[in-house]
């Protein structure tokens, strides 16, 4: 307390000054119009652009649960889609149909990528989807841009995805402005690039064609984006490889989707009975 008496007795005349300059300030601002707006506006603007920094750091530490919350909402609508698509095809064939009655034959589950390879020359991803998520080896992974690899492994939490960056990786795929279909692999060497091979010689290919999957096996249903052409390397008369550039930048890949095929098993009984 006794300091306190020594501040105010010490610096008394500029904390008189002070009071003075509060009580005209006031004055001014209280009969004058003009000066009022004038301050309630700067302060305004003040106050404004503060709540507004703190609006856009809240919303930054918010995104990954927006994340999620796009996930879940995309994830619903390509399980829509797939049951819209099944109706529209049996309307095509000239089918009269209950749409309680069609079977969908694709379902997605959306996860993330935990770990990711894309630099050596059998590369695979780690995801955090299991056998509790209903997840099986040889299931289509995908995201938004294109496909990403082949569950392999599975454990109860996690699987192991062969990537298309590896170099035992042999996916279907055809041009999307025709029918001509090739085997989708990988030479190793640059993780955009993979290549397009046994394409028929009369299959007219153009730099920038969209290079998507074929639909001939029971694991990418056809359709999905891969990539573009960026060049055609003639090896021989009748043998060809196609550079196809990813849409996918694979050093930068996190959230996905894996695709179950109810019809799999089916399919894959009458293909073995055929072998037989």
């Amino acid at each position: 307390m006794q300091q306190l008496i020594y501040y105010i007795q010490k610096y008394r005349f500029f904390l008189f000054f002070l009071l003075l300059e509060l009580i005209a300030l006031n004055l001014i601002l209280n009969n004058r119009s003009f000066h009022k707006s004038k301050f309630v506006n700067s302060a305004n603007s003040i106050t404004g652009g503060f709540y507004n920094k703190v609006s856009i750091i809240k919303a930054y530490f918010n995104l990954k649960e927006e994340n999620i919350k796009l996930a879940k909402e995309n994830l619903i609508l390509k399980n829509k889609n797939e049951k819209i698509l099944q109706i529209l095809d049996s309307i095509h064939v000239g089918k009269i149909i209950d749409s309680s009655l069609i079977k969908q034959r694709y379902s997605y589950t959306s996860g993330n990528i935990e770990k990711n390879q894309y630099s050596s020359n059998y590369n695979f991803l780690t995801i955090n989807l299991g056998k509790k998520d209903s997840i099986f080896s040889e299931m289509a992974v995908i995201n938004s841009k294109g496909i990403l690899g082949i569950t392999e492994i599975i454990s109860t939490n996690y699987s192991r995805v062969q990537s298309i960056l590896n170099k035992n990786s042999k996916i279907n795929a055809k041009l999307k402005n025709s029918n001509h279909f090739g085997s989708l692999e990988w030479n190793g060497l640059d993780y955009n690039i993979v290549q397009l091979l046994d394409i028929p010689r009369q299959a007219i290919i153009e730099k920038g064609d969209t290079i998507i999957t074929g639909g001939r096996s029971s694991i990418f249903p056809e359709g999905l984006l891969i990539g573009k052409v960026v060049n055609i390397e003639q090896q021989s008369s009748i043998k060809r490889v196609v550079n196809i550039q990813l849409f996918n930048d694979m050093s930068n890949v996190k959230n996905i989707y894996v695709i179950k095929d109810f019809d799999k098993e089916e399919i894959r009984e009458l293909d073995n009975s055929n072998d037989e």
